[in-house]
């Protein structure tokens, strides 16, 4: 493991509950990351999604997308202590279900970046265990 959580709150600002990444374990600055999250039985969302088949919201599958790759942002100086705001996604898919218990691999490589923006894009890949999950493209800007 490369990042524990503790680590991780250092560079991002996001807190439970809504912290969804819980460890790191790669990083190429400016390039990729590999991040983990344990999808607890425990989280309040399953007593209404859905109580008697219970499910990751489609949702919390993007902020996933967009926190690992927040990690991989806020790890380079030049975004270092800012905040970084979700924006946009696009080319979303969800192929596969992802139930309580269950850990993910989150993968975000950088696509394109407009520094002068502040403002970058990375296509994402979710897996539980061997099986795709969920793709997109996530946009995000950091201020």
């Amino acid at each position: 493991m490369l990042l524990t959580k503790e680590q991780i709150k250092k560079i991002i600002p996001h807190r439970d509950p809504f912290l969804l990444v819980d460890s790191v374990e790669e990083l190429v600055p400016e390039k990729s990351i590999v991040a983990h999250f344990y999808v607890d039985p425990s989280r309040e969302i399953f007593k209404g999604h859905f109580p008697d088949a219970p499910v990751l919201p489609g949702v919390y599958t993007v902020e996933c997308m967009a926190q690992a790759s927040d990690v991989m942002l806020c790890s380079l100086e030049r975004y270092s202590g800012m905040i970084p705001y979700f924006i946009g996604i696009n080319n979303a898919k969800f192929m596969s279900k992802i139930a309580p218990g269950d850990t993910i691999r989150i993968q975000s490589q950088m696509m394109s970046e407009r520094k002068e923006k502040a403002i970058a894009m990375c296509y994402v890949e979710v897996y539980n265990g061997q099986t795709l999950a969920a793709s997109g493209e996530v946009t995000l800007a950091l201020r």
